[in-house]
């Protein structure tokens, strides 16, 4: 089991309000990381007048305008715990963007799952072609160490080595990277894996920068590594508890809202959660998951709403 089991759970919609959570809250933050992270994008990606525009071009079309920003807002989120100046930790939640769209470019290649659309529009192999969406993927891969190796995100090189190391782990082969080769692997060799092996791939392809977003807003809060344990495990958690979410919606989702081909699981024979677990248990996970985070928080008051809010609605949303 990834979570202790719920007692008494139901199936049925959380009614957040009963918890007094304000789960528009997220709505509004989004919106707005949203906004900054693509001012962020368009300072950074100003198009040359070379040869190198197609390029540019293409990073500017996976990096701007599409997204959920969730892991910039998580990075935001948890620094204001911590009075961490906002500019500096959206600078932050930009670098974790960047690495997270050059995987979702890299992931739509047809070498990898082969995706036709993504967020609602063609995915960029489609929209340019594929040699310039691999390096489009290099470039914004490299552009997130720029970004958090600029004084501007802290005048601390402690700070900023500790930011670097924290993204390349949860980017690598003991992160997303290598939580994509058990994923492959499984597909190309039909490999059969059971639910902990399930839950150790996701906490690696999708967990690890999930993590990292919350990790790398308590390093700009300048909090020793022994007093982020309860923020480990709310990511932890909510890492999980998103996985699951996007299997219940690759099964139940609108293919419309989710801006992307669904039931590819599923008519691929793969192992996920739902496969293994059912619909409903699923379900019943990761709402278990999603209070296990909230409790992890419990040390913090009003100032962590938005973090609270963020775990309901990792369960709740429908794309």
């Amino acid at each position: 089991m990834v979570a202790r089991p719920a007692q008494n759970r139901s199936t049925e919609a959380v009614d957040v309000s009963v918890v007094g959570i304000d789960v528009d809250l997220v709505g509004r933050g989004l919106n707005r990381v949203q906004r900054e992270i693509d001012s962020i994008f368009d300072a950074f990606l100003g198009v040359p007048s070379d040869t190198r525009s197609r390029l540019v071009e293409a990073m500017r079309y996976a990096a701007i305008g599409g997204g959920k920003r969730v892991r910039p807002l998580l990075v935001v989120s948890t620094a204001e715990l911590f009075g961490v100046d906002r500019t500096a930790a959206l600078r932050a939640g930009a670098a974790v963007e960047a690495i997270h769209v050059y995987s979702l470019i890299h992931d739509d290649l047809p070498c990898m799952d082969d995706d036709d659309l993504r967020h609602g529009k063609p995915t960029l192999h489609k929209a340019f072609d594929e040699a310039t969406a691999v390096l489009a993927g290099d470039a914004l891969h490299a552009l997130a160490f720029e970004i958090l190796s600029d004084q501007e995100i802290s005048a601390d090189p402690f700070i900023r080595s500790e930011l670097i190391a924290t993204l390349g782990k949860a980017s690598g082969m003991h992160g997303m990277a290598g939580g994509q080769i058990m994923d492959m692997i499984a597909d190309e060799e039909g490999v059969d894996y059971d639910l902990h092996t399930i839950t150790r791939l996701q906490q690696l392809k999708t967990g690890a920068l999930l993590a990292a977003s919350v990790e790398m807003g308590a390093i700009l809060g300048k909090i020793a590594p022994e007093a982020r344990v309860h923020l480990r495990a709310y990511s932890r958690d909510i890492g999980l508890a998103f996985q699951i979410t996007d299997d219940l919606l690759d099964v139940e989702g609108d293919p419309e809202l989710a801006g992307k081909t669904l039931r590819k699981d599923s008519k691929q024979g793969k192992q996920t959660f739902v496969t293994l677990m059912g619909v409903d248990k699923a379900r019943e996970q990761a709402r278990a998951l999603v209070d296990q985070a909230i409790a992890h928080l419990v040390s913090h008051g009003a100032e962590a709403d938005m973090l609270r809010a963020l775990a309901r609605f990792i369960v709740e949303r429908d794309r």
